[in-house]
């Protein structure tokens, strides 16, 4: 390696998502860059620019610098390539050329490409590091690994980077991951763990491209510096709608084998749109400087957000797709491909600030035009009788429009009919002079319009925050995982769902359009031309509800979305029933992840169930703090209590936690929630008792050889279960099968084994708990989605 060259101040003052702040002060000396995956797309594209400029502006700062380009490719093919990717890289307007030649130069010299493939290669980059830092003379400030790789191999690298590569006491290490992070909540949960066995989590950076947008980034300070104007109306009272578009042009050639795998959903919505989401609803921090305070902000949003489900997003995929899906993965004519190329979806924030105000989160390839934008559309009460050109009576809207449309540069338009929004100095700067553009229905002229004073491209603010160490402007764990946490289950949903086949571009017409009604969200057109060859196969719709007999008891089957449909009807006319007769509804339902769709379910329909007479208890509990994530209670509240209407003392957790203890026989927790039951519930028959079914064949927490036929009339027992938490609290046959209606839910193909089992199974409830569910005067339904009955 040649002789660094002076770099990095050492206090580096980056302006990032939360306005200008001071970045924390960097150790000074030696500072060494590697990018993983040098000579790829993005690296070629993006990395390399960013990190030369980061160099132009610290080139007279108080450290040294070294780059790595790593990659897979020996050095003798590679780094041809490698440097012919680095001598691309150009200097801003204001650098003359001489200035920008002798930088290039020296930006040149510190280059080097190596090959990154085994241990050995990392070892080795170690030991050259090390010999740099000997020759230099100065201490070590800290290492940046950049992985521009596949997110498959995030894991090994972070190993061997941990097995080789930290630096000495001192020094920091950082590394940047780019998206995806995982396929859904359990990969993202499993790469999240195979990680954190390696790193800590202040040194992953994880990144979101859009973070580093100028205008996103301003979303925070913004709200901040107009909060004398934003304050009054940012709520449900004034705002009709919000929207959060990401609109493309161009189709996925050349990407099918990753994007097939991934679609529009998990590409732009599950990152991008959401991050943009939180940063326009998350509670304002008090501190913007504090990384703590924002990321928490952004989390709270998450826990308020309600679930979404089927009907709360449409999707389509452009014409031609299904022919690039078989051309380049090599598929037969027949091949069908649901991965949607459009999306749009329908969130709610369950918070009394924004209570059914709509956010509509669209985006697609093969779109009309290229444009990305966030409104916030306000409600006008004015209205003109007679001049309806006047500005007054015109849409109120804030517009953060990221770019491209007709509106080619970044920029934030407020109407005049709002309020003229606070210009900070030096950063942003105010449009005076307008083209003969229209931006969403006004034109240019009819807003205050704010642009950068200096537009930069988002890697480029993204890697300086990455050298400060600040870490507003990127993805947290906890937060990556309440994405994920929110997204699944709509994209397991519509695992099997065709989406609407459009022709792309112009054509698409009005196919497209939306209508919202409600909670639910739909296409306003319900004509759409298909050819025969798109419909091919069996859709979920060729199915309907079936009723017949399980175990001589009722059964009702269907596709899982179907099935719960049905259940959550019954559970409501159960209930209006209950009411009507006795004008309370006693509802016992049990924990694990067979009831998360119907909690979801309710929760959205929520409006009209007689919540306010409902009462809820618990079927079984684990013997675990309520607050803890492996409680079925706490399952229970953030899926569905939280977003209902129900009294607080209508709530019936069982109560695990006594005297600071969990499960303790003498504290006789068990007894008590008996005494509850037999107090409240007219003769301790509940209404509706909704159970599932373990692999075991066990049922609430009545496992096999727990000998669940000798506890008597005992209506609540402490039991034990083989896997932990090993202590439980659950209710008894006797309690069970008292009530009037028990419903058994069972879903999913890994359920049909036990299907299979059950249907020739005899009676014996201490091998077989769920045999033993037998209500004496009420009846049994079996809700069997068609995964479990026919696999």
């Amino acid at each position: 390696m040649f002789v660094a060259v002076l770099l990095l101040l050492v206090t580096l003052s980056v302006q990032g998502g939360n306005g200008e702040e001071k970045a924390e002060a960097q150790r000074p000396g030696h500072v060494s860059v590697v990018i993983v995956g040098a000579t790829g797309d993005l690296a070629k594209r993006y990395l390399w620019q960013g990190f030369f400029e980061q160099y132009v502006k610290q080139v007279s700062g108080g450290n040294t610098f070294s780059f790595y380009g790593g990659g897979q490719s020996p050095a003798s093919t590679a780094t041809p390539v490698f440097f012919e990717i680095v001598q691309a890289v150009s200097c801003s307007k204001e650098t003359s050329p001489d200035r920008c030649a002798v930088l290039k130069e020296q930006f040149l010299r510190l280059a080097e490409y190596r090959q990154l493939k085994t241990l050995e290669d990392y070892q080795e980059l170690a030991k050259n590091i090390e010999k740099e830092l000997q020759q230099e003379g100065i201490p070590e400030a800290g290492r940046l690994f950049y992985l521009s790789v596949p997110a498959f191999a995030y894991a090994d690298i972070a190993e061997k980077i941990n097995n080789s590569c930290r630096p000495a006491s001192g020094a920091w290490l950082r590394v940047v991951l780019e998206k995806p992070f995982g396929h859904d909540f359990r990969s993202a949960q499993l790469l999240a763990s195979q990680l954190g066995s390696s790193l800590k989590d202040e040194e992953m950076f994880r990144i979101d491209h859009y973070l580093g947008k100028q205008v996103v980034a301003k979303i925070l300070p913004f709200r901040v510096e107009n909060k004398k104007y934003l304050d009054p109306i940012w709520n449900k009272h004034h705002i009709e709608r919000v929207e959060i578009v990401l609109k493309e042009t161009l189709d996925v050639k050349g990407r099918i084998p990753f994007y097939d795998q991934y679609g529009v959903i998990r590409d732009v919505m599950q990152n991008h749109l959401t991050e943009v989401m939180t940063l326009l609803t998350m509670r304002l921090p008090v501190n913007m400087s504090s990384t703590e305070e924002v990321l928490q902000n952004k989390l709270q949003i998450f826990s308020n957000l309600l679930p979404i489900g089927k009907n709360q997003a449409v999707t389509g995929q452009y014409q031609a797709y299904k022919t690039s899906v078989q051309q380049e993965m090599n598929k037969t004519n027949d091949h069908i491909s649901l991965t949607p190329t459009f999306a749009a979806v329908l969130v709610h924030i369950d918070e009394a600030q924004y209570e059914g105000v709509p956010i509509i989160l669209i985006s697609g390839k093969m779109l009309d035009e290229r444009v990305g934008y966030a409104r916030i559309l306000f409600k006008n009460t004015v209205f003109c009788l007679q001049n309806h050109n006047s500005v007054h009576c015109k849409p109120k809207q804030i517009v953060f429009h990221f770019g491209h449309g007709q509106l080619k540069y970044p920029a934030i338009l407020v109407s005049k009919n709002l309020f003229k929004p606070v210009l900070k100095e030096g950063q942003w700067k105010e449009v005076t002079e307008h083209t003969d553009v229209d931006v969403l229905g006004l034109p240019i002229s009819d807003y205050y319009v704010q642009t950068p004073s200096e537009n930069r491209e988002a890697y480029s603010e993204l890697i300086s925050q990455i050298f400060a160490g600040r870490k507003n402007s990127f993805i947290s764990a906890e937060n990556l995982l309440a994405s994920w946490g929110l997204w699944t289950p709509l994209l397991t949903s519509l695992a099997g769902s065709f989406p609407r086949i459009y022709p792309g571009g112009a054509d698409n017409g009005d196919m497209l359009d939306l209508r919202v009604k409600g909670k639910d969200i739909s296409y306003s057109s319900e004509v759409v031309i298909i050819s025969a060859d798109q419909m091919s196969g069996t859709s979920a719709k060729d199915f309907q509800v079936m009723q017949g007999k399980f175990r001589s008891a009722v059964m009702v089957s269907a596709w899982s979305e179907e099935l719960v449909e049905r259940l959550a009807a019954d559970i409501q006319a159960s209930a209006e029933a209950a009411v009507r007769e006795g004008g309370v509804f006693h509802l016992a339902l049990s924990g694990g992840s067979s009831p998360l769709a119907l909690f979801h379910r309710l929760a959205l329909h929520h409006f009209s169930f007689p919540w306010r007479d409902t009462h809820v208890w618990m079927v079984d509990e684990r013997c675990v703090p309520p607050t803890e994530l492996e409680s079925n209670f706490h399952s229970l509240h953030d899926h569905l209590l939280q977003h209902v209407r129900i009294p607080y003392f209508n709530i019936h957790p069982m109560p695990v936690q006594l005297n600071q203890r969990l499960c303790v026989e003498e504290d006789a927790g068990a007894l008590l929630y008996e005494k509850e039951v037999r107090k409240l519930v007219n003769g301790s028959i509940f209404h509706f008792v909704l159970l599932g079914v373990g692999y075991d064949g066990h049922t609430a927490s009545l496992f096999p050889d727990s000998k669940v036929s000798e506890l008597g009339d005992r209506l609540v027992a402490l039991t034990e279960s083989p896997v932990k938490p090993h202590q439980r609290m659950s209710l008894t046959f006797s309690a069970i099968n008292q009530a009037r209606t028990v419903a058994l839910l069972v879903m999913g193909k890994g359920k049909h084994e036990l299907i299979t089992q059950l249907s020739r199974m005899k009676d014996n409830p201490d091998k077989w708990p769920v045999t033993g569910v037998k209500p004496d005067d009420g009846k049994l339904v079996w809700y069997i989605d068609y995964d479990a009955l026919l696999g």
